[in-house]
């Protein structure tokens, strides 16, 4: 068995560079390497079935986005609430919360996929599906969305697993579930002919096993925090305590939702079902970045949210320092990537010659403000990992409803389609302001009463 005082001595007193790297490498790999099978799918899709097939797999983010959320509300807050629980060294609250989030899961996301599956067709109509797109779209979609189930298991154990001290064996809950989803897409698409149907086969089984996988971990006597059957009874309280943490990554993905049907809306109008397409191409690359950040974030999640939870202040303010340093030069790295290398990045993904150009000057546009949005991210992260949903909830809404849908509302009529990629940078730049100016007055008020961010 772990030893639990050797895990939380780490977190209060090693070195933080080496501190986050020891928990954000494993995390990071995870993430890029669960990106990267989202992006072969498309490769595959695209190269496989044709462009419109990309067209229709693109009408389905707002459907993964929206099934995700869920996953993130419960995951992402119990993980964030067991750090400054192991923080403050109650482990029968951390358990407690463990199992709460198990039972929470299971209704919520069992709740939604039912919804979802009703309201399919409709909502993929809504979303921007045509009569040569949405076909492709129902196909992926019937059988996406009983997984998600597993989808939100996996994704909400594993961070905490993570945030109780396991970050490599985090990691390989993400590489098994890409290494099965990159082994079995292709089998299925063009060794079974299975089209668009088959890619979601693989997604459904890769996630089936890493819900195996994470489960597992807390039934095993190894493990420091386990799941008991006392604690699985819902409990106000500890299902309060997660939800408000939770509900800023939950927010900022419904908003994501709603962002990507105004863009799909607009580019059918504007663009048309080519341009949707794009939309999916560079979205796929461009969220490839962004994990990388997410990744990090969950490095430091259980840094900050500890020492946090142990009023380590210097700590907590030196690993949000590293932090936005490592996510800036991260995000620049993907500025670097998209503007001087979009043309070979969307023949990646298609043959067909409209679609690359089409995507390939929305992905140069959609990154020129990508060194300076790392920080951003950071920094709404940083408020998750202390609990302060409020502010977290605030910054997670600025860069994609508060400035990205005037901008989607504005630009387009001025500027056509491209109006689209372009208010993709303005609400990156205004975001990151945003953020600078929260986090500066956050800091301020802190160094004049500490006690006032308890």
């Amino acid at each position: 068995m772990i030893n639990q005082t050797a895990i939380t001595n780490k977190l209060a007193t090693e070195n933080i560079g080496k501190l986050i790297w020891t928990y954000s490498l494993p995390a990071i790999t995870g993430t890029v390497v669960m990106s990267l099978y989202n992006v072969v799918d498309r490769i595959f899709i695209g190269q496989g079935v044709g462009p419109l097939a990309i067209s229709g797999l693109a009408l389905t983010f707002p459907f993964m986005i929206f099934l995700m959320a869920f996953g993130m509300l419960i995951g992402a807050g119990s993980a964030a609430r067991i750090s400054i629980t192991l923080g403050q060294n109650n482990i029968e609250k951390a358990e407690k919360i463990l199992a709460n989030a198990f039972t929470l899961t299971l209704i919520i996301s069992g709740t939604v996929v039912v919804i979802s599956y009703i309201f399919m067709r409709d909502a993929l109509l809504l979303f921007g599906g045509t009569s040569r797109t949405i076909h492709y779209a129902e196909d992926f979609m019937q059988i996406i969305i009983p997984g998600g189930i597993f989808t939100a298991l996996s994704y909400g154990f594993n961070n905490i697993m993570r945030a109780s001290g396991y970050p490599t064996k985090a990691m390989y809950t993400m590489i098994i579930c890409a290494v099965i989803n990159a082994i079995l897409a292709p089998l299925f698409i063009f060794g079974f002919h299975w089209g668009i149907q088959g890619a979601a086969w693989a997604t459904n089984i890769s996630y089936l096993i890493g819900t195996i996988w994470v489960l597992s971990h807390f039934l095993q006597k190894s493990s420091n925090l386990r799941f008991h059957r006392k604690n699985f009874r819902l409990e106000k309280e500890v299902v309060k305590s997660i939800i408000s943490i939770g509900m800023s990554p939950f927010c900022m993905q419904m908003a994501t939702c709603c962002v990507v049907l105004l863009v799909n809306s607009t580019l059918i109008r504007y663009g048309g079902d080519l341009a949707i397409g794009a939309f999916g191409i560079i979205n796929s690359v461009n969220t490839l970045i962004v994990m990388i950040i997410i990744g990090l974030n969950q490095g430091t999640q259980p840094i900050i949210g500890y020492n946090y939870g142990a009023k380590n202040f210097n700590r907590m303010f030196r690993t949000l320092k590293y932090a936005v340093i490592i996510g800036s030069c991260i995000t620049t790295i993907g500025f670097i990537a998209g503007t001087f290398f979009s043309d070979e990045t969307a023949a990646l993904f298609t043959r067909d010659k409209e679609l690359q150009a089409i995507a390939s000057k929305a992905l140069r546009i959609s990154v020129a403000l990508f060194p300076i949005i790392g920080s951003q991210i950071v920094i709404t992260n940083f408020f998750q990992s202390i609990g302060k949903a409020k502010i977290s909830i605030f910054l997670s809404l600025t860069r994609q409803f508060l400035f990205l849908i005037p901008c989607l509302i504005l630009f387009p009529p001025i500027f056509g389609v491209s109006g689209a990629w372009y208010a993709m940078p303005v609400s990156d730049g205004l975001a990151t302001v945003v953020a600078f100016i929260t986090i500066y007055i956050f800091i301020r008020k802190f160094r004049a009463k500490p006690a006032a961010i308890l």
